[in-house]
């Protein structure tokens, strides 16, 4: 990864602006043409270093519930079971965790029965012990930017407490 691709790692995290044509407002600020951009974006996806880039959305606010779920899978079926997880376009993080509960992810959905359905698919899938859902309380946002042209790991901005 070279210098530019750091740049545009730093700007993809703190945001596109929101306008018709936002790789071109990007590419205009990293003084590059937006095809290069482009070009750049697709490479980082297909190494992994951008898994996700599209809106965040408060889905409370749109009439959507969310849950944490926390699952414990046996080992040799953790791959798989992760995978499934992520086929679902409501799970937004999915987290390894090096204890019992080792498979950590969010899901919203725009029913409890939908959000119940899919569930229930996961709790059949094979080598699923338990799950467990863990339904907000109160909610916080906690921004989390890795600054990709420095040696520190990670940099911590609270964005707000509601």
């Amino acid at each position: 990864m070279d210098q530019l691709d750091q740049q545009i790692l730093n700007k993809l995290q703190q945001g596109l602006s929101l306008e018709a044509s936002p790789f071109k407002h990007l590419a205009a600020e990293l003084e590059i043409d937006v095809e290069q951009l482009l070009e750049r974006i697709k490479k980082l996806k297909s190494a992994n270093y951008i898994r996700r880039l599209g809106g965040v959305f408060n889905s409370k606010e749109l009439g959507y519930q969310s849950t944490l779920v926390a699952l414990e899978a046996e080992e040799n079926n953790f791959y798989q079971i992760a995978k499934f997880i992520n086929q679902h376009p409501g799970v937004t993080h999915n987290y390894r965790r090096t204890n019992r509960l080792n498979l950590w992810f969010t899901l919203t959905t725009e029913t409890a029965v939908a959000r119940e359905a899919f569930l229930a698919k996961v709790v059949n899938q094979p080598g699923v012990k338990n799950l467990y859902q863990l339904p907000k309380e109160k909610f916080f946002k906690l921004n989390v930017f890795f600054d990709m042209k420095s040696d520190s790991e990670i940099n911590l901005q609270e964005d707000g407490i509601k």
